[in-house]
């Protein structure tokens, strides 16, 4: 009798031990996956809202908006005016969807005899024929490292790019083997660095 009580303890100990003992294991291919991968969306044109009858005034917007690391953060303005129900409220930033960046949008940024920056809205074009070490992003200020592999002494070279642009100063300094290329920004972005026929691609995201 002690023998037949025991087994049917050790038979509901281990029927605990899982949440459901009547279905199998998860495999690797049940559980499910997370990524980092940023998603792509459209450029924001223009949204629309529509005022009920009822509305005399507009107090005030509240816009909700997601950071690079995710978290979703609200910001309120007041505005206090009257409004017209019979028209719509429009939300828009100054974007033209036909304007597409081209060569004449491009500028020259910066040159020194073994390198070439040059410029458009998002992107900084790095022209040079030596190889690309590493690239990473520091912050404070925010700012994209790339090492290139080239013996030089050049010393300290920097410019600073004109008012308005997303880059805002290129620097460069040499070390044993290689000379690194500091590309400060004017606030926080993540970016992709793409092998190109003359040299590299960077877009800020």
């Amino acid at each position: 009798m002690l023998r037949i009580f025991l087994v049917i303890s050790l038979f509901f100990l281990s029927a605990l031990a899982r949440e459901n003992p009547f279905f199998p294991i998860a495999s690797a291919q049940d559980v499910p996956l997370t990524s980092n991968q940023v998603q792509m969306l459209p450029m924001l044109k223009r949204a629309t809202l529509t005022l009920p009858s009822t509305a005399r005034t507009i107090q005030s917007v509240t816009v909700a908006y997601k950071n690079l690391d995710g978290s979703i953060v609200q910001k309120k303005v007041i505005i206090k005016n009257r409004v017209d129900w019979h028209l719509p409220i429009f939300i828009s930033q100054n974007y033209n969807i036909a304007h597409v960046a081209t060569n004449s949008d491009v500028k020259k940024i910066a040159s020194l005899p073994f390198i070439a920056f040059f410029g458009d809205k998002k992107r900084v074009k790095i022209v040079t024929k030596d190889k690309l070490l590493r690239n990473f992003l520091l912050v404070k200020p925010q700012r994209i490292v790339c090492d290139f592999k080239r013996s030089t002494d050049i010393g300290s070279y920097i410019k600073r790019a004109n008012k308005g642009s997303l880059f805002t100063k290129i620097k460069v300094g040499t070390h044993k083997g290689y000379y690194r290329v500091v590309i400060e920004l004017d606030g926080y972005y993540r970016y992709k660095l793409k092998h190109i026929t003359d040299g590299y691609m960077i877009t800020l995201l």
